[in-house]
């Protein structure tokens, strides 16, 4: 049986939500505070993490970034306070698939979870586009690899990094609008975090861009959004 890791400080939410995620047939695994919950992150594998934010002696933030560090792919959703917006902004850009707002109903958290492990399995692509590679003046991607390299030195890039930089390579030449690449790289359909785009198209141009100030594969539409160059 595949396991769930919750790490939740609050024993109550923690056996409420083990609850209800128990009845979709996954063994539960339970953390009360930051530095187990991490410990357990690290050392084992789960099918997706659901993390509290506010937590004793590491926080979910720390959590979510050192997962991502060691390139630890386990779906992430962060458990955020209705009235603390930014952490859900914050918990996007370090690499969480998605968040639940505290007090959350058992259906909406069961939609969430559901949500998350239906985009897992869409983004495993059949075999033909794992053996794809893109090839794009000094920039190379192995897709199934996961792959990324510059004149032919390896670029490490984030889980969302990868995908975003995918979803553009392949498609040269085509303007998406940052709420496209919302959508389709992170899965919301709602506005108000488009910066999230932003900020990671500016990290990626950090790493493959030898001159930030005239990108050579990502370029701005302005007023749009942006686009990879053409060939």
């Amino acid at each position: 049986m595949e396991k769930v890791l919750i790490i939740e400080d609050d024993k109550d939410i923690s056996e409420l939500i083990s609850i209800h995620i128990s009845d979709m047939n996954f063994e539960i695994d339970k953390a009360f505070d930051g530095k187990t919950g991490l410990l357990k992150a690290l050392n084992n594998t789960y099918k997706f993490i659901l993390l509290d934010i506010r937590l004793p002696f590491v926080d979910g933030f720390e959590i979510c970034k050192k997962v991502r560090q060691e390139k630890i792919n386990t779906p992430i959703l962060m458990l955020t306070s209705k009235s603390e917006e930014i952490d859900k902004v914050l918990g996007l850009e370090i690499g969480a698939d998605d968040y639940i707002t505290k007090p959350f109903s058992v259906r909406e958290l069961i939609a969430r979870v559901k949500a998350v492990l239906r985009r897992v399995e869409i983004s495993k692509q059949p075999q033909e586009d794992n053996d794809k590679q893109i090839k794009n003046g000094e920039l190379f991607i192995n897709v199934g690899m996961r792959i990324v390299e510059i004149d032919k030195k390896r670029i490490e890039l984030s889980p969302k990094e990868f995908d975003l930089l995918v979803l553009l390579a392949s498609n040269p030449g085509k303007t998406f609008t940052r709420m496209s690449l919302l959508n389709q790289v992170w899965g919301y359909e709602f506005e108000g975090f488009e910066h999230t785009v932003n900020s990671h198209i500016n990290r990626l141009r950090t790493k493959i861009e030898s001159n930030l100030n005239q990108p050579e594969y990502i370029l701005t539409t302005w007023g749009v959004g942006y686009k990879f160059r053409e060939n």
